[in-house]
């Protein structure tokens, strides 16, 4: 049997992935050449699939994903010498528009931040157990269809966890 993509083993992983183009000098390996910040390993299957650009345009290398909010870079090659920001990318990546009603949290089974915002309770606890459901029925595609290139429900429960919070203290 394959391994999940959802797995821990799968979540840790990375392969040899192509690069974008950007013309940048090397940077930190791992870190964004834009925020600084560490990207996290991102298999090159996951970058390929979701790239909107020729996969001409894209270098063999190991590739990261950079997760910080406010910056464009949502690939970079692990030297930093090539990225590729959210323009780049088929799909609105969650972790850089969190707050969008259409913004996709999970990729596979097209569930929307705004949709769970909307559910009850109960609503949100079924769309936890449609995704286990998913994941069990070996369904899932997250490594494809993730930008993270990981399983979506450790965001999706973050996201649930959040919304249980008192408004007044989401604010603060």
């Amino acid at each position: 049997m394959s391994e999940s993509c959802c797995s821990a083993e799968a979540e840790n992983a990375s392969c040899e992935l192509p690069s974008g183009t950007a013309n940048r000098p090397a940077q930190s390996e791992g870190k964004c050449p834009e925020c600084g910040q560490t990207g996290k390993p991102v298999q090159g299957q996951t970058v390929k699939a979701l790239l909107s650009v020729s996969l001409r345009q894209v270098s063999e290398g190991r590739y990261r994903f950079c997760r910080t909010q406010n910056c464009p870079v949502v690939y970079f090659s692990a030297d930093g010498g090539q990225i590729f920001t959210v323009e780049h990318v088929r799909e609105v990546v969650y972790q850089k528009q969190p707050d969008g009603a259409d913004t996709p949290i999970c990729y596979c089974f097209q569930h929307k931040v705004g949709d769970l915002r909307a559910l009850s309770l109960e609503g949100q606890r079924e769309v936890v157990a449609d995704i286990n459901a998913g994941i069990q029925a070996d369904q899932c595609a997250c490594d494809l269809r993730n930008p993270q290139g990981a399983c979506c429900l450790g965001n999706v429960r973050a996201l649930l966890k959040e919304l249980e919070r008192p408004a007044s203290a989401r604010m603060g």
